[in-house]
């Protein structure tokens, strides 16, 4: 079987085609290469020791998805490729729209061309806004309003009436929490092109120098030690959510949407203990105001996904703490080996 991985050079995709290689299927690889790089397609292969197709595509290129699919015999597709950042999408909405809504309209319209009926869309817990309850089920009241957010509730809304209006097709939409970690090889992990959005690349990026000081957004919420809340999970077990969501799509067809996350909170403040005692490190931190439309909690009700895709998260907080750190490490001594090369 081979699956089309879109953003499968990114954090999450990179991970996710590991699994899939080594679990024998056939991946091919569209990216733009706009948040990663060329070299993870050699990673990957490093890593499993098996060839990978990779196509250097945009999404919002409808006849380059075209040749994709007529070179390939594509049998699923795990949808990845976006733009993801909630600040960056406040600041910039009309990229957003554009390449997250049009590119996913564009990629449906070639499925449809090409009779490719099963897909996993990756989508946020950002489409819950302001939870009212915590943790928080997948029926629980949408209400996102950042571009990014609305983005992806769009597609969850033009996901649903497409299986509505077509009972061959077979989707799953994954709500992610937040993924943190790296592939225990520290091969690969999470490498932001320009400041990092989330808290876990922020950290490591301090520990290892290249940033004076992490900020803390905010210690004042309604929170027992004051700090933001969140869902951490490791992008190795959100991986393994895709590999059961795909087995799902085998015999199911409709519409079906799953939180992936730990199903447990832990603060900003328990993050950056945690990583210290894990990795033996001190850093240094400054607490500033709030960002708009941080919310004080925000964990995931997992049970829905446990119960029909039978998967459950098997990873740490303290593994997270490690394996973001030795992936942090290696991608440090691998980047001042390059400099030091230009250097000769």
């Amino acid at each position: 079987m081979r699956i089309l991985v879109t953003g499968g050079t990114g954090y999450i995709g990179s991970q996710i085609c590991v699994d899939l290689l080594e679990m024998g299927f056939e991946v091919v690889i569209v990216d733009n290469l706009s948040n990663s790089s060329i070299n993870i397609v050699t990673k990957i292969e490093k890593i499993t020791g098996k060839k990978i197709d990779f196509i250097h595509a945009d999404i919002t290129n409808k006849m380059e998805l075209e040749v994709v699919f007529r070179s390939f015999q594509i049998d699923r597709v795990i949808h990845l490729a976006g733009v993801k950042s909630v600040n960056d999408s406040i600041n910039n909405p009309l990229d957003y729209y554009s390449e997250n809504i049009l590119g996913t309209i564009i990629l449906l319209d070639v499925m449809k061309k090409y009779h490719v009926n099963k897909i996993i869309f990756s989508s946020s817990a950002t489409v819950y806004g302001i939870p009212k309850e915590v943790p928080i089920k997948e029926e629980a009241k949408l209400e996102t309003r950042n571009p990014y957010g609305l983005t992806k509730l769009a597609i969850e809304q033009l996901l649903g009436a497409l299986a509505q209006s077509n009972e061959n097709l077979s989707i799953v939409i994954l709500r992610y929490f937040n993924p943190i970690g790296a592939h225990e090889s520290g091969e690969i992990g999470e490498k932001p092109q320009s400041i990092p959005n989330n808290l876990m690349p922020f950290i490591t990026q301090v520990a290892s120098g290249e940033r004076a000081y992490l900020q803390v957004f905010g210690d004042n919420y309604n929170t027992p030690d004051g700090t933001g809340i969140r869902d951490y999970i490791h992008v190795a077990d959100l991986s393994k959510g895709h590999i059961k969501a795909l087995q799902y799509l085998d015999n199911h067809s409709g519409c079906e949407i799953f939180n992936l996350g730990s199903g447990s909170g832990y603060s900003v403040f328990e993050i950056i203990e945690a990583f210290q005692l894990e990795n033996n490190i001190i850093l240094e931190y400054e607490v500033v105001g709030k960002r708009d439309g941080d919310v004080a909690s925000c964990v995931a009700d997992i049970s829905k996904a446990q119960q029909v895709l039978e998967w459950a998260p098997t990873k740490t907080i303290e593994e997270m703490c490690r394996d973001s750190w030795r992936w942090q490490q290696m991608s440090s001594q691998e980047n001042s080996m390059k400099r030091a090369l230009e250097k000769e």
